[in-house]
């Protein structure tokens, strides 16, 4: 079974998307399937080549030069992209001679591989990570009532009513794509799970590290990831200078970057808790499990909107695995993942009061972190592990397959290897 997969980025770039990609092709090769990765020209800082390898992966990569189109406002670049990857994956489709071509979000990928794939007569599956209409306009304002909302969410309808078949990654997105009049048995969710070996449970801090970053003898408050609007950090700081006054041992350890970096900081010099607040930048992926195991309680305080509401995010997943404490924000992405009081704690989402109470509820219940810390490790084993989720895509491969000439023999091949 050949598998050619069509990606929006991937390694060496680190992302919640590279690392879902990379999780599949490990466990499908495990399954004794033959992928082969390509990159469209949305993928950024490759090294040029048309292959490139990173952390024993090889990505095949598209390269790009500017056409007309691109000189054109609002999409003209999109169809300039679209044609170079179709380009480049027909070259690779007549040299491997895939059994299925497998697009994940966004639709740029999904559009090119449909027209190599009809052309060639090969059944293509699509994988909605997100929908591009929340994608392209505003990291999931959906200003519906924008032409580009609108045209965004026309490609999106476009491309799914026209694959032989669709997986995404929750309920959320499931509902979403049926709302577009999709059948529901075209859909398959495989849901983001977690490596359980690649995590240790209930790790003990570094000394050295809490030492460095001024954090002995604190309580600390932390998130890990980049600094999006959506995803509620001002949420944080506010509920943090609410328990300050009774706390003053508390402390909030923000590890990235991003866009709203400025504005925490700011923030924080206006809340008068600047001294309270550490950032320490990016920090190698390799390093982000040490400043994990410095944080008594992780946040993800992310506000409410579509992209939210639809989309469950792996950090929580991670926080679970990890014997983590967590407090999240009750959006749809949230509560799909998550079991109030059980598992975690939820808490009704902008609202940094209650956000305040949450915290300080699970900061005064330290007699049963134990507890809920082995209920949601036991999770993550029995649910989300990324062998559970990859085995979903066998029947996903076998049914596309078994319309084609010669499918029968693919299904065997499917169920094989």
């Amino acid at each position: 079974m050949r598998i050619l997969h069509v990606l929006d980025h991937s390694l060496p770039l680190h992302s919640g998307y590279s690392f879902r990609t990379v999780s599949i092709l490990r466990e499908q090769r495990a399954l004794g399937w033959d992928t082969h990765h390509l990159t469209t020209p949305r993928h950024y800082g490759g090294s040029g080549a048309p292959e490139e390898s990173a952390d024993g992966w090889t990505f095949h990569r598209t390269p790009f030069k500017p056409g007309l189109l691109s000189k054109l406002p609002a999409a003209g670049p999109y169809f300039d992209e679209m044609r170079a990857t179709a380009a480049r994956l027909d070259e690779l489709v007549a040299r491997l001679q895939p059994d299925v071509l497998h697009a994940h979000s966004p639709v740029l990928n999904a559009l090119p591989a449909l027209r190599v794939g009809r052309r060639r007569g090969i059944p293509v599956v699509y994988e909605m990570r997100a929908s591009w209409e929340d994608a392209a306009v505003d990291h999931g304002s959906t200003r519906e009532g924008s032409l580009r909302y609108r045209l965004s969410r026309g490609l999106e309808s476009h491309a799914l009513k026209r694959v032989d078949a669709i997986t995404t990654i929750c309920e959320g997105l499931r509902a979403d794509i049926m709302s577009r009049g999709i059948d529901a048995s075209r859909i398959t969710v495989i849901p983001n799970a977690v490596d359980v070996a690649s995590f240790t449970y209930g790790a003990p801090a570094d000394a050295a590290l809490r030492a460095r970053l001024g954090l002995d003898g604190a309580t600390v408050l932390g998130f890990a990831g980049s600094f999006y609007g959506y995803e509620g950090l001002e949420l944080l700081l506010e509920a943090a200078a609410r328990l300050a006054p009774a706390r003053p041992e508390l402390r909030v350890l923000l590890v990235g970057g991003g866009p709203q970096e400025a504005a925490l900081k700011a923030q924080a010099l206006r809340l008068g808790i600047a001294e309270r607040v550490v950032f320490t930048g990016r920090v190698p992926h390799a390093e982000v499990q040490r400043y994990y195991e410095l944080i008594d309680v992780l946040a993800y305080p992310r506000q409410s909107m579509r992209l939210t509401e639809l989309v469950t995010p792996l950090k929580p997943l991670e926080a679970m695995a990890q014997g983590r404490m967590f407090v999240a924000s009750d959006v749809g992405g949230h509560r799909e993942l998550i079991r109030d009081g059980d598992t975690g704690v939820l808490f009704p989402a902008g609202d940094a009061q209650a956000l305040a109470q949450a915290i300080a509820g699970l900061l005064d219940q330290r007699a049963g972190w134990d507890a809920m810390r082995q209920r949601a490790r036991r999770f993550v084993e029995t649910e989300r592990t990324w062998a559970r989720s990859v085995a979903r895509y066998a029947d996903v491969y076998a049914r596309v397959c078994e319309r084609q000439p010669g499918g029968g023999a693919i299904k065997s091949s499917v169920a094989r290897g």
